[in-house]
């Protein structure tokens, strides 16, 4: 790739932990300069486990691409020496607390008064406003408050965190999306633009099904385990060997799959003649379906299916992603250039410019404690 879509733009990253720091590391990939802005006791996420020295795995995950600086922004000469930097960037990122921004004198109003060109983005956990916005707030606690928890796990279990940081990975990402539309703003009208976004806003739109649904059948969520309330069938089946999961969206593909488990019975059967009768046979449909399965293991099941036009894949470990025939096509994993970790490869950005994934440049910085704002 000859010029990465976001080669000259300057930002000063100044979150911490995972949601702020993920989304600053999505610009750099996509070739901004991102300078990460530590306090002297050092970003949180560095120690959280597995530990790499001064690193982490989610260290390295989310501030790859960046150089980094030390300041003590509880500090005036800390607090002057951001505000110097500041003239000299395009985009400034935060997920300081209202009353934080209010103490270091670093209201978006202020900051734009004489940066009319700055684009400010703010992530916090619940937004600016409301009687939540002082609360702090991590990806599970946010998932519990917005509902994810209760509609993730097994419908006879408890209230499951999702194994994925859904909320700081897409609270990030939402961040970067916000920059990217105000950077395109500013092209058109020369003004820079305050961007904000939040754990607890990302989560309820992960919501939105299930709230659309309570609308229009007034029933509570409930959990759907592997499964999901609004198709069937759909989910986690055993094999003879491993586990499967099939996804049928329609009955088109139900006949697919019926024929493919030579179950032809099945399509005309009048529990299952349209989607809404599959849903509310689900159980008595899956145990079917998982006879029929029996006779092959997952690995073979999920090739067959996928090659007869059933969406159908194996349960894998994270880890097989390194083997990952498909994963190795699509050159998913990127190198990661760092002779001093153990890391040798982790996943680029799900994009690709003109057949090219954006490349990791640099790797996550170490960390210094003594104040060194000067960078070149």
């Amino acid at each position: 790739m000859s010029e990465l879509p976001l080669a000259g733009i300057r930002v000063l990253d100044a979150t911490a932990y995972i949601a702020g720091p993920f989304g600053a590391t999505v610009l750099a990939d996509l070739g901004a300069e991102v300078i990460k802005v530590e306090t002297p006791s050092g970003d949180p996420a560095r120690s959280m486990a597995p530990l790499d020295g001064d690193r982490s795995a989610y260290f390295h995950i989310v501030n790859r691409n960046k150089k980094a600086i030390t300041l003590d922004l509880k500090s005036a000469e800390g607090q002057m020496e951001l505000q110097t930097l500041l003239d000299g960037v395009d985009v400034f990122l935060n997920n300081f607390l209202p009353q934080q921004l209010k103490s270091m004198e670093l209201l978006p109003g202020q900051l734009m008064l004489n940066r009319p060109r700055l684009i400010i983005g703010n992530l916090s956990s619940y937004g600016s406003e409301g009687p939540s916005a002082t609360w702090p707030g991590y990806d599970a606690t946010v998932q519990a408050r917005t509902g994810i928890m209760h509609v993730t796990g097994e419908a006879s279990g408890q209230p499951v965190r999702a194994g994925v940081s859904i909320l700081d990975i897409g609270s990030g990402t939402w961040l970067a999306l916000g920059i990217l539309a105000a950077i395109v703003k500013r092209e058109r009208t020369g003004l820079g633009s305050l961007v904000e976004t939040s754990l607890f806003e990302s989560g309820a739109l992960w919501v939105s099904y299930h709230l659309a649904a309570n609308e229009l059948t007034h029933n509570a969520s409930v959990r759907s385990g592997s499964g999901h309330p609004a198709f069937s069938p759909y989910g986690i089946f055993q094999t003879q060997q491993g586990t499967l999961c099939i996804g049928v969206g329609n009955n088109s593909t139900f006949t697919k799959l019926c024929e493919l488990l030579e179950r032809r019975d099945l399509i005309t059967d009048p529990r299952f003649i349209n989607n809404v009768d599959r849903v509310a046979n689900a159980i008595e449909l899956k145990s079917l379906i998982e006879s029929a399965l029996s006779r092959k293991s997952a690995i073979e099941w999920a090739s067959e299916l996928a090659n007869g036009g059933v969406p159908a894949d194996r349960v894998q470990l994270p880890e097989n992603l390194f083997d990952d025939d498909q994963a190795r096509a699509m050159k998913i994993m990127v190198e990661y250039p760092d002779s001093m970790t153990s890391i040798t490869a982790l996943p680029g950005l799900p994009l690709r410019f003109d057949g090219v994934r954006p490349p990791i440049r640099i790797p996550a910085p170490h960390f210094s404690a003594v104040p060194d704002p000067k960078i070149s």
